[in-house]
């Protein structure tokens, strides 16, 4: 019977799978572009929805908007996947993974997956609101018994992987999973990846603010996905410059993903 691990090395070890993988990590950089874009022309004064969703709907409306989304069903899923082989397989037989890390790693898979599945209801021709996902669900929280607590407990879990982000980038500690090139090249991609990982990670921690903000004010109103953490920078002094900066750093993530779709360590 092949057990879990054995399931997950023969994935590691599969070249076609890992290129799949790695087709993710580009179709993953397409996706921060987008909404990249999407976030600059809201603080510019335009309209739309910058996130996953309003993304979605532009790739669509392209002449090869259908492939291009089952691309990201697939490349997702296969990255997914990779996460979850990576969270059971040991790189270095003497050292045992903590269980830090393999959560990090199933938390990413998690990730991957649901990004892969508002691909799909696109790519069959639905649409999907994270924003009213996200106040559907705070609702519903708020309705349970603790459900306040609970939904802080959302929001401070949610604005720590977007304090996670922006540490990732300052410390540059996503460099020990890439095999980067020489200079010039390294000096470039690093200064990306620092870049785009400190703009998602501020986008992330205000999403957890919202979440924080609903739960004392009993409103689930006003919780709300990366669309309405984007519209609050925007109502912020000097909003629209800071939501032109994070949107101008989501692109230079969607970029920094291409490098890492041609250096990650697999």
């Amino acid at each position: 019977m092949t057990t879990p691990k054995a399931a997950a090395r023969a994935a590691e070890g599969s070249s076609a799978f890992r290129t799949i993988a790695r087709i993710g990590y580009v179709v993953l950089g397409i996706l921060h572009i987008v909404i990249g874009l999407l976030a600059i022309s809201v603080a510019t004064g335009g309209g739309g929805s910058a996130d996953q969703g309003g993304a979605m709907e532009q790739i669509r409306k392209t002449p090869v908007g259908v492939i291009l989304l089952w691309a990201i069903v697939l490349g997702l899923a296969a990255l997914a996947i990779w996460q979850i082989a990576e969270a059971f397989v040991e790189q270095d037989p003497d050292a045992k993974k903590k269980w830090g890390h393999r959560a990090k790693d199933l938390g990413t898979a998690v990730a991957y997956l649901a990004i892969a599945g508002t691909a799909l209801v696109y790519a069959l021709g639905g649409q999907s609101d994270s924003s009213q996902s996200s106040q559907t669900f705070s609702a519903k929280l708020l309705a349970t018994p603790g459900g306040v607590f609970l939904l802080v407990l959302v929001g401070l879990v949610v604005g720590a992987i977007g304090v996670a982000f922006i540490v990732r980038g300052f410390t540059r500690a996503f460099e020990k999973h890439l095999d980067l090139p020489g200079e010039p090249a390294r000096k470039g991609i690093v200064t990306f990846g620092v870049v785009g990982y400190v703009a998602k990670g501020i986008a992330v921690a205000v999403t957890g603010i919202l979440f924080v903000v609903a739960a004392f004010t009993h409103d689930p109103q006003k919780a709300g996905g990366l669309d309405a953490a984007l519209h609050t920078l925007a109502g912020l002094p000097f909003g629209a410059f800071i939501l032109w900066v994070v949107g101008a750093g989501l692109v230079i993530y969607g970029l920094y993903c291409f490098a890492r779709a041609r250096y990650a360590r697999m």
